[in-house]
């Protein structure tokens, strides 16, 4: 006993000690911070409340738009500014911040930091960025893949044509829209469905299983580890996270690795002919020391995790909104049904990703939702690789760095009536899809999020088949609970109960 108490005595005494170096280093003028600051923790008391962005958010108001907390050992800067978000990532400091911080779940779940997100910038990371470009997020592929999406989509409306046809079903529309998303990463990625209806047997276990995994790695993320700011508290594994996180670890792999061997095994099947897996293994012949199987295993992940309840969510917020203001649903409608009719000759179809292009109040919609409800509240952290210069601030290396993007696109000094859901706002002032500092929901510079095209396209096509297939109603018939819930993705905190039912034009474009 008396030695872990030695052992314990030394370890906080040199982080103490480094901490002290760190802050009171003498001509350093770093960021402001709270001034009730204790021994150890630091600034980690301030961040116990479960909407961290709107935590950050208060903090910003009486610090200003870059402002420093020590969270244990760990330095961090916070950014709530536009243009000290551009500063960061598109001109000055773009190189030094393009680093990630190491946190424990990047090395159990994410094959030793190695995938693309939490992958450290360098050659790897380039040769990630290379793949994802060329075999997974290109337009070809993207294209190539649009009639898995829309059959996903043209499934879930005839499963809600069902279920109302005779009178108006109530459904709970996250599990729905959850299992969409996920099928269609799936057979994007391994040419199967991963979800059907009245499944039996094992392949049923397996898919819950695997759905499951899922669910919890999100979980998990979303927690977060006090050891990763606590060094000492990894010699204790406080609350099991270790375990928990290599015991995850493992499992993903195992179902990972069993998508390559079965594509391996049944490679001349005609399901496995143009999958993504399919594509990465046939490069892995010719490049193995770019294509092997943890680099692949890697990107399959990131898709999975990044990819699924991000654009569930997204639709979510999405419907809530447009149920909370039914002049802009029924805006919507009319526009997406002047369009389909001009594009159509003769009998009316269901909108396709193609149609896109000229729904600009649909994507003005989602746009505004991603502005008000970003999935990602704040950036996925970056990390400075030396010392630099933030907003007239001085950042040392080794610093984790915090957009707060919630902040920023309701700033209002950027955004005129920020906390009004107004999709007319993206008329003449944005571009669907191209973003800046002040309007960022997938990132920005040069590790903005690479599946922001796949993302726009299912949340574009679903959302607008739904509103041209069938009338919609809150389940309460009143007005729709907005109050956001704890997590990394920002989910709502009840989720939406919906009614529906279907229009006249549906049976013969679902049907038909």
């Amino acid at each position: 006993m008396d030695y872990i108490l030695f052992i314990l005595t030394i370890l906080i005494t040199i982080l103490i000690t480094k901490i002290c170096l760190r802050l009171f280093k003498p001509n350093k003028n770093l960021p402001p911070s709270p001034r009730v600051c204790f021994p150890i923790i630091g600034h980690l008391h301030l961040l116990k409340q479960p909407l961290l962005h709107r935590t950050l958010s208060r903090l910003s108001h009486s610090l200003g738009p870059v402002f420093s907390l020590r969270l244990g050992s760990r330095f961090t800067v916070v950014v709530s500014s536009p243009t000290i978000a551009e500063e960061c990532f598109l001109t000055k400091n773009d190189i030094i911040l393009a680093n990630r911080p190491r946190y424990t779940m990047g090395k159990y779940v994410a094959y030793d930091w190695t995938a693309m997100v939490t992958a450290p910038y360098g050659d790897h990371w380039r040769n990630l960025r290379r793949i994802t470009a060329l075999e997974v997020f290109s337009t070809n592929r993207l294209n190539g893949s649009a009639e898995i999406r829309h059959d996903e989509v043209k499934r879930l409306l005839q499963k809600l044509h069902g279920l109302s046809v005779e009178r108006p079903a109530k459904v709970e529309l996250r599990p729905l829209l959850t299992d969409l998303t996920l099928n269609v990463i799936m057979r994007m990625m391994t040419g199967k469905r991963f979800f059907e209806e009245n499944k039996e047997g094992g392949n049923a276990e397996i898919s819950l299983e695997f759905r499951e995994l899922v669910a919890e790695i999100l979980e998990v993320s979303g927690v977060g580890n006090p050891a990763d700011f606590l060094p000492a508290l990894r010699w204790f594994d406080y609350n099991g996270l270790i375990k928990r996180a290599k015991s995850i670890g493992q499992k993903m792999d195992s179902f990972l690795q069993g998508f390559l061997d079965e594509h391996r095994a049944n490679k001349e099947r005609l399901e496995f002919k143009n999958t993504m897996i399919a594509h990465m293994l046939d490069s892995q012949e010719k490049e193995p020391h770019y294509y092997n199987d943890v680099t692949i295993k890697g990107l399959i992940l990131m898709m999975v995790i990044g990819g699924t309840d991000t654009s569930a969510l997204t639709l979510e917020w999405a419907m809530s909104n447009l149920l909370n203001h039914p002049q802009v649903l029924e805006t919507t409608r009319r526009n997406i049904d002047t369009q389909m009719q001009s594009s159509s000759s003769s009998n009316p179809r269901l909108l396709r990703e193609e149609d896109l292009v000229n729904m600009n109040y649909l994507n003005n919609v989602v746009s505004e939702t991603l502005r008000l409800y970003p999935v990602a509240p704040l950036m996925v952290p970056h990390y400075s690789s030396s010392d630099c210069v933030i907003g007239g601030f001085d950042v040392p290396s080794d610093t984790i760095v915090m957009v707060n993007i919630w902040a920023i696109q309701r700033d209002p000094n950027v955004w005129d009536d920020p906390n009004s859901f107004k999709p007319e706002r993206f008329e003449e002032s944005h571009e669907f899809g191209h973003f800046s500092g002040k309007m960022m929901p997938f990132g920005l510079g040069r590790r903005v999020c690479p599946g922001l095209g796949l993302a726009n396209r299912v949340v574009g096509s679903l959302l607008g088949s739904m509103i041209q297939c069938f009338e919609w109603e809150s389940g309460s018939g009143g007005l729709v609970d907005m109050t956001e819930g704890p997590g990394l993705s920002m989910p709502k905190a009840e989720p939406l109960v919906v009614t529906c039912r279907p229009r006249q034009v549906a049976s013969e474009m679902l049907f038909s």
